[in-house]
């Protein structure tokens, strides 16, 4: 049996056009607004006109796969008897940008690194990010690959 969960946002954008020029320049800027959370303000990233003092998009979706295998993570860790003690990640992702424009990511690297407690299950800690990565929604839903350099450590 599946379930379905409906996730919904809304996006407000008003024009502020810059200084009149031959070329009609849009702000990239822009507010996303989810029920009962904080305001999101969202623009391109630097390279692509953006206010760089704002998340972009690509910042979203990298974030969105960080925190989603950090969850996935920790709940298979939780299953397996496995004390997580610490987490941090520093991942990366490559943006293709061909030249008509059109954009992709072409990967993802996590680079998650693990505190437990136990010196007996570090090779068990290390092979649950790929169970991880089954489970991760967010990575179930992309087109590219994920891929983790993890590290596990005893405190």
């Amino acid at each position: 049996m599946t379930f379905k969960h409906l996730f919904k946002a809304e996006l407000s954008w008003t024009s502020k056009k810059q200084e009149a020029s031959v070329l009609k320049l849009y702000s990239k800027s822009h507010q996303i607004k989810i029920e009962g959370k904080p305001v999101l303000n969202v623009s391109a990233a630097k390279a692509f006109k953006g206010d760089p003092a704002l998340y972009n998009p690509e910042d979203l979706l990298l974030s969105s796969l960080v925190s989603c295998h950090m969850m996935s993570y920790l709940y298979v860790c939780s299953q397996n008897g496995i004390e997580v003690i610490e987490y941090s990640d520093h991942a990366e992702a490559t943006l293709e940008v061909s030249e008509d424009g059109s954009g992709r990511f072409v990967e993802v690297r996590l680079k998650p690194k693990v505190k437990i407690s136990n010196s007996d299950q570090i090779q068990l800690a290390l092979s649950l990010h790929e169970k991880a990565n089954q489970l991760c929604f967010i990575a179930n839903s992309c087109n590219f690959p994920v891929l983790h350099e993890a590290g596990c450590e005893v405190i």
